[in-house]
């Protein structure tokens, strides 16, 4: 799925829930959204929590 399709259907499961449930939905269904991103990433391997702890292994 292209980026494009998949922003398509981020915007507009937004727009909906923002009309059939109001703000606070819209909050809810855009923060589940980050927290699934977040967690499909750390999933595939492409982000490291420890990078952000101050625990990786970096070269001084």
């Amino acid at each position: 799925m292209s980026r494009a399709a998949l922003g398509l259907l981020v915007g507009m499961a937004l727009g909906f829930a923002g009309w059939f449930g109001g703000f606070g939905a819209f909050l809810l269904v855009a923060a589940l959204g980050a927290v699934g991103f977040v967690v499909g990433r750390v999933a595939e391997g492409r982000l490291d929590f420890a990078d952000f702890l101050g625990r990786g292994s970096r070269d001084r």
